[in-house]
């Protein structure tokens, strides 16, 4: 077992507590002795910090002591090349040590028993002390001092996440190695108002840009400023949100990212699509290879990335691209584990993650998708989850795709969702992942399992020496042995500064996308003319359209006596959302086991998927009653499985678990009081929503799309203040039929019958 640390089950550890440097020790003079034939004493010195260990002097350079034996060991050394630091701790290391590498899960920031917020939690402790754990998971909020709260999992501030994550660096440098803690979270610098745990963050303090499809809209926009055509975008938009982004999360101590991801948009019914980029491969390849190169680096002469001047280090998701879920269901959920490619575009998915590779992205995440029926330059895929195939990871990702860093599971692929071995133990699935070429476990964190499996012979020993490999080189390169310390007034100036916001809601202008501006009798509705009185319905914050000059008619209040008749124009900002779905139980024969609804997925020879069976009986409680479900409450996202075709507003406003928000109704009603022809809607394309005809939104003067953003940038578009340049990084239908009839795996409408409503790279800007 490792090295024990005497401390309470929470514990803090104040700014400025523990001395930056401590003073050289009586290990110095044994130290210079042991290492007097090292004629090394070149390079640029690192900034070194030690809160737990001794800082020795050897021949007038200083170095951390971290197995504290009072000598310079290699791993120890600064200037040595990291293949021969990785090496020499490898060779120190237990059995034991590597296999806790193996292991990432979440710790969050917790509350003392006196209300402090920032202490690390008992499963910190135990996860470091026990299971010799070097990664994990951060999914606290990050808010400001007057949001931050105790309740539920603790909301905190930036100095109290910079605080935490010392705490948890502390922490494993007390243990017998001193090895670093890398910690990652999922995306949390963009708006959304339906954030989910496991999936993406709150924005909270953090500098708030529109959702990834946003990003690409801007750089699409961009790109037919400069050049007229809107195809491949200019990537100077995605720096400057990479910059922003790198340089907050850096700032408390988030030095690794689960994602960007690489999934491609090309299932409009996929939950998951609202954290997709876009659905054009060129598009994607590009924005991955610039995420990479803005957040890691660019690639050096040894073909790394990383340095201790990254500030993230990225794991890509999906491979081998998550975006042709078969009728848009998502493989977090039993019923929904097939990847289908209709069109045969699994190569086309590749681009993006080639893109990423090339640029030297840090690791790679598989998801837990079955690919069905799919063969790729000759080779006839297992159908059994991406991380557990050895013809996906070490197949196709390392050997035809070149890649060399480690590959990260997703979370649960283990205990929840082990997709084509369902039947095994989970020391079998565990195996399975391993010898498939996954070198981390997320979601696990048993590290006497892999130890059985090696002493079982089930697992190498030199299968688990090339994870350690893989997974301690990323931590030399990024320069954590050195210091991985941040500073918690340095988070505090940096995460959502005025300066950082300001970028941020430039993009959010960039982003809005012009889908319709009607001429009525030579005039359009857009831009405003200043002055109007202007009644406003949903997602817009009254009291900033009268700041900026305008009579305000607040259709959000019910106070209000005056109505849209009495309105000049009205803006209104809608969208659709999910809701009812957490009463979805999979036994229950008013959901999963009703019989009116049948699942018309095929896998062969997996329970539940042979199109016939009821959604629910894909479940592990319904193939073996007493069990746990896997998919109750679709606590990831997603509406009823038997709703995800529905995504036109007309269908929307009468589907159980689809909410028009404001109703379609009101909007409908609005537009008759106020003439449609001066109505203004402001849409959240959360996902690739349908403007049906029968809807009525298409008779609006004016449409704008946005992914994300708030009313000043709003205003200053409609105000034309800032002339609308975003392009649509993915096509829209217009009718329920395209949708259904549209292939999982390739971009647009073309085979449809009805096509595009609006497609790829389309959108408008005010005349001169």
């Amino acid at each position: 077992m490792g090295l024990a640390v005497a401390l309470p089950l929470t514990f803090a550890v104040g700014v400025g507590a523990v001395a930056a440097a401590p003073q050289p020790g009586t290990g110095n003079e044994a130290a210079a002795a042991a290492s007097a034939t090292n004629e090394g004493n070149h390079g640029k010195p690192p900034t070194l910090e030690a809160r737990a260990k001794e800082i020795i002097t050897v021949k007038g350079r200083e170095f951390k002591d971290l197995n504290a034996n009072g000598s310079l060991d290699v791993y120890e050394d600064w200037r040595k090349p990291v293949e021969q630091r990785v090496d020499d701790l490898v060779e120190q290391m237990t059995l034991e040590e590597k296999a806790g590498l193996m292991l990432i899960d979440t710790v969050n920031a917790a509350c003392g028993p006196d209300g402090t917020r920032g202490t690390v939690p008992a499963n910190g402790l135990n996860f470091i002390n026990n299971q010799q754990m070097h990664r994990f998971i951060f999914r606290n909020v990050v808010t400001s001092d007057d949001q931050a709260t105790c309740t539920g999992t603790p909301r905190i501030t930036p100095a109290e996440a910079a605080t935490f994550t010392n705490s948890m660096q502390e922490l494993s440098e007390v243990t017998r190695l001193g090895i670093p803690v890398l910690y990652k979270s999922n995306a949390r610098n963009h708006i959304d108002a339906q954030v989910r745990v496991g999936i993406n963050e709150a924005p909270g303090a953090f500098s708030a840009f529109p959702k990834e499809a946003g990003i690409a809209a801007a750089a699409l926009g961009e790109q037919a400023l400069a050049t007229g055509e809107a195809t491949d975008g200019d990537m100077s938009v995605v720096e400057e949100f990479a910059e922003v982004m790198g340089e907050e999360w850096s700032s408390i101590g988030l030095r690794g990212m689960y994602g960007y991801m690489a999934d491609l948009s090309t299932e409009p019914r996929w939950y998951r699509t609202h954290e997709t980029f876009t659905e054009d491969a060129d598009l994607g390849a590009n924005i991955m290879g610039q995420l990479v190169k803005s957040l890691q680096g660019e690639v050096g002469k040894d073909g790394n990335s990383l340095s201790a001047e990254t500030d993230v280090a990225l794991t890509m998701k999906h491979f081998p691209g998550g975006g042709p879920q078969e009728l848009g269901f998502d493989p977090h959920y039993a019923f929904g584990k097939a990847q289908v490619y209709p069109g045969d575009a699994f190569g086309y998915h590749l681009k993006p993650f080639e893109a990423a590779i090339e640029a030297g992205v840090s690791s790679i995440m598989p998801y837990y998708g079955v690919p069905v029926d799919v063969t790729y330059e000759g080779v006839d895929y297992d159908e059994v989850g991406m991380a557990f195939s050895d013809q996906i990871v070490n197949g196709l990702l390392r050997d035809q795709m070149g890649f060399a860093g480690y590959v990260n599971s997703d979370t649960g692929i283990i205990n929840d969702r082990a997709w084509g071995l369902e039947d095994a133990t989970v020391p079998e699935r565990v195996a399975a992942a391993i010898n498939s070429g996954t070198d981390t476990l997320s979601g696990f964190n048993r590290v006497q399992t892999i130890i059985d499996l090696v002493d079982q012979d089930l697992v190498s020993v030199e299968r688990v020496d090339l994870a350690a490999e893989r997974l301690l080189a990323p931590l030399f390169e990024l320069g954590l042995f050195e210091d991985p310390y941040v500073d918690p007034a340095v988070a505090t100036a940096t995460v959502g500064s005025d300066e950082n916001r300001a970028t941020a809601v430039d993009l959010q202008r960039k982003s809005t996308v012009l889908l319709q501006n009607q001429e009525v009798e030579g005039d359009t509705v857009l831009p405003l003319e200043g002055g109007e009185t202007l009644y406003v319905l949903g997602n817009v914050d009254a009291d900033q359209v009268a700041a900026a000059g305008y009579d305000v008619i607040d259709g959000n209040d019910p106070a209000e006596s005056r109505t849209a008749a009495d309105a000049d124009v009205a803006l209104v900002s809608m969208t659709a959302r999910n809701v009812n779905t957490g009463s979805y139980v999979s036994n229950s024969t008013t959901y999963g086991l009703n019989p009116e609804h049948i699942n018309p997925s095929v896998i062969e020879g997996f329970d539940g998927l042979d199109g016939q069976s009821l959604y629910g009986e894909s479940d592990r409680c319904v193939i073996t009653p007493g069990t746990s479900c896997t998919d109750n409450r679709l606590g990831f996202g997603g509406s009823f499985p038997w709703e995800t075709s529905i995504l036109d507003f007309t269908g929307m406003k009468d589907a159980e678990s689809w909410e028009v928000t404001p109703s379609l109704d009101r909007v409908n009603e609005v537009m008759a009081e106020v003439g449609a022809e001066n109505t203004v809607l402001d849409i959240y394309f959360r996902q690739p929503f349908v403007l049906d005809e029968a809807s009525g939104l298409r008779d609006a003067g004016a449409i704008l799309a946005n992914f994300g953003n708030s009313t000043a940038a709003l205003m200053d578009v409609v105000s034309g203040e800032f002339n609308p340049q975003g392009k649509l990084p993915f096509a829209l239908a217009g009718t329920r039929d395209a949708i259904i009839e549209q292939h999982s795996d390739t971009p647009g409408y073309d085979e449809t019958e009805d096509g595009a409503l609006y497609p790829y790279g389309f959108g408008l800007s005010y005349e001169e």
